[in-house]
């Protein structure tokens, strides 16, 4: 009797995350990962599968020396091809050094990955409708058999 009621909400879950598809942070040129950066989200149109974050260290407002320097911080939807093209553009200014300029990228695949600024966990993934069937799953299927 169990049976058919677990299949049933594994299929549902599996309908709604195709359903819903991907969806990431977005903000452009914020100074800290908080406010639009944590709170304003987009459905990602078909094809954009990853969510591109985008952090600049630098001086204000034309990257001068001797202005003060501070964070900027852009997130947005984006395919395979363009994180690939940014990471590769950004990479050899990635060096996170505090009296240089620099700017780094990643790419996370998953709905909402992009919460956090990371830069060293981009192979990383998650999908929170998948970790919530797993959790799910752990605690029911022990009580069936």
């Amino acid at each position: 009797m169990a049976q058919p009621f677990i299949t049933n909400w594994v299929l549902l879950a599996l309908f709604i995350a195709g359903v819903v598809g991907n969806r990431c942070y977005v903000c452009k040129d914020q100074d800290e990962n908080t406010g639009k950066c944590a709170t304003t989200v987009e459905s990602c149109d078909t094809g954009e599968e990853y969510c591109l974050s985008e952090i600049k260290w630098g001086s204000t407002p034309y990257w001068e020396i001797g202005a003060p320097m501070q964070h900027f911080i852009s997130k947005r939807c984006a395919t395979k091809k363009d994180c690939v093209h940014t990471i590769t553009k950004y990479m050899p200014n990635c060096l996170r050094i505090w009296w240089k300029d620099w700017t780094c990228a990643e790419c996370c695949k998953g709905d909402r990955c992009n919460y956090y600024i990371t830069l060293g966990s981009s192979e990383l993934s998650s999908n929170t409708l998948l970790t919530l069937l797993a959790a799910i799953l752990t605690v029911v299927l022990p009580r069936i058999t």
